[in-house]
């Protein structure tokens, strides 16, 4: 009777344990339907462009993406708005498809701003420069007070390595928006790039109110560092400190100031502020260990950089990039 009895439990535990542990073939079959459910809405009939944009968004290479985002140009449900997004998509890897789609979007809806901006774009990866000054004035005549087509005018120019061609399309569209605060300090920025110091000082001036005082004369300290005047730009970012403690902006530039200057002790000062205050940043102790190295002060910067490796493991390449120990 208790041999019975074990032997009814053995084969229930045994009956259980093949319950839980499927083995190999039920592990296949398992991946089979989760395979299959990924395949399905492929094979299935698609013509919504809201399907190929998300199989396209789902797919890593821009080249692999043709195939599903070119037919959307003979799509008639398509919306220009598709039509821009699938040649964002296309436009790193396959800027000639792109170029197809967005002529689409123009075609379909004339003069519209985000079409032909992303045109002047497209043009450009193209190496098409009529294209894109076409693309650029059709925009300006279509809306001459939106200063969009100024500023992408300007971002081409400047990586184009044209910064005097970059800092006129700025100006024009500061003074289409001058209230525009993004706009006028990268137009301050550019001023002071292309040897105009006063000029990007009086922009900045303007922009009092619009920016926090502190942040205005660390923008006024860079233009005077910029001209090689560094006692005046310590001067400005000392008063910028001063007016916000807590601004690691401020104490970056302040340490690069002093630096400059000679004063290495007030340097590594200002960069260990800077760094407390911004622990996210590797910037601040990244500069100190590049300086330490500068001046010999190898044992220093043996310490910053096991600091740097420590804090940011994920960044090792660009730690040992900047600070590279003899």
């Amino acid at each position: 009777m208790g041999d019975a009895s074990m032997t009814r439990g053995e084969t229930g535990t045994g009956q259980r344990r093949r319950w839980r542990d499927p083995g190999l073939p039920g592990v296949l079959a398992l991946c089979g339907v989760a395979v299959l459910i990924h395949i399905i809405p492929l094979l299935l009939p698609r013509n919504m462009p809201e399907q190929e944009l998300a199989i396209a968004r789902a797919t890593p290479d821009p080249a692999h993406r043709v195939r599903f985002l070119l037919p959307l140009k003979n799509n008639e449900k398509s919306t220009p708005a598709n039509l821009r997004e699938a040649a964002e998509l296309l436009l790193s890897g396959a800027p000639a498809e792109a170029h197809e789609l967005v002529e689409e979007a123009d075609r379909r809806h004339p003069e519209d701003m985000e079409t032909l901006l992303l045109m002047a774009r497209v043009c450009d990866v193209e190496r098409m420069e009529r294209c894109v000054q076409q693309s650029l004035e059709r925009a300006e005549k279509a809306a001459p007070t939106d200063p969009r087509p100024q500023l992408l005018r300007a971002d081409l120019r400047e990586q184009n390595g044209d910064v005097e061609g970059a800092t006129q399309a700025l100006q024009r569209a500061h003074a289409q928006a001058p209230t525009d605060t993004f706009l006028a300090l990268r137009y301050g920025r550019l001023l002071s790039r292309t040897g105009k110091p006063e000029e990007a000082m009086a922009v900045f001036r303007a922009m009092e109110g619009k920016l926090t005082h502190a942040r205005l004369l660390v923008e006024q300290g860079l233009v005077r560092a910029k001209e090689g005047r560094d006692r005046d730009a310590v001067k400005l970012l000392q008063e910028a400190v001063q007016s916000d403690p807590k601004l690691a902006e401020g104490h970056f530039e302040l340490g690069l100031a002093w630096f400059r200057l000679g004063n290495e002790i007030a340097a590594e000062d200002a960069l260990r502020q800077a760094d407390r205050l911004d622990v996210s940043n590797q910037e601040p102790l990244a500069t100190l260990c590049a300086l330490q190295l500068k001046t010999g002060q190898i044992e220093a910067a043996r310490t910053s950089r096991m600091d740097l490796e420590r804090r940011f493991p994920q960044r090792m390449d660009a730690i040992r990039e900047r600070c590279t120990l003899p």
